[in-house]
């Protein structure tokens, strides 16, 4: 029905992104801050689509909305980012990206999260990008990565070109964000309501834990890792979802 509201998503959704230090940044404040909340979203990648994924998502009647800034944007992201990233007691290696395939490492995590390892992977990919300086849409690193994660190391490393994997976790995934009306990230939903940013993730905390009737205030962090996260299958209706 034309005007028809869209459904809002019955559970809390994070949008994260391996590219943006901010969704990493919002990434290390659930686990390290929220982990009440780290448990009850659904976590859902979101990448720069290749033209491969820019074909699919359009011929399925989706978009992709994402502007690329400007210079000057992005010589303030690289202060504040390091300003962030002090306060928080962690020391940013900057990553050096020559000719990026966003789609290499987005999709190892599907490959990652259908054999049980997404949160693993997560953590792994981050700390490779974010404290180490790596390129992680090298091959090469995302193999040794999956070796380190006793994950199949081709398979990860191709997992992009895969085709099967493209239409039955990339495009559910594309055409969620896309119904969602995700243009950047770390992105954050509670039923309609939408939270942009990493400033944003306190008040969607807030929000989540007054719809569960939890205590407002700092949560303690859980030991061990990543591996206390759930990472929820979505909405899609097929194995593995969006993370």
């Amino acid at each position: 029905m034309a005007g028809r509201r869209a459904r809002a998503p019955k559970v809390p959704r994070f949008y994260f992104n391996f590219r943006s230090p901010y969704s990493w940044l919002a990434y290390r404040d659930l686990l390290d801050r929220y982990p009440d909340v780290a448990r009850a979203v659904e976590w859902h990648p979101w990448w720069d689509p290749d033209e491969s994924d820019e074909r699919a998502l359009r011929e399925a009647g989706g978009s992709f909305s994402y502007v690329a800034m400007s210079r000057d944007k992005h010589l303030y992201l690289l202060q504040d980012v390091r300003r962030l990233a002090r306060q928080r007691g962690l020391s940013v290696t900057w990553p050096v990206d020559e000719d990026p395939e966003w789609s290499v490492p987005h999709y190892a995590y599907f490959v990652a999260l259908l054999a049980g390892k997404g949160p693993e992977y997560l953590e792994r990919v981050h700390r490779a990008r974010w404290l180490e300086g790596e390129d992680i849409c090298d091959r090469k690193t995302v193999a040794r990565l999956a070796e380190e994660l006793g994950l199949p190391a081709e398979r990860m490393a191709t997992a992009a070109d895969d085709p099967a994997l493209r239409e039955g976790e990339g495009l559910p995934a594309l055409l969620t964000q896309s119904r969602d009306g995700v243009f950047g990230v770390p992105f954050f939903i509670l039923g309609y309501e939408k939270f942009w940013g990493l400033d944003r993730l306190p008040a969607f905390v807030d929000a989540v834990r007054a719809r569960s009737g939890t205590p407002a205030g700092p949560a303690e962090p859980e030991s061990g890792g990543p591996d206390f996260l759930t990472a929820r299958a979505g909405e899609q209706g097929h194995a593995g979802g969006c993370g």
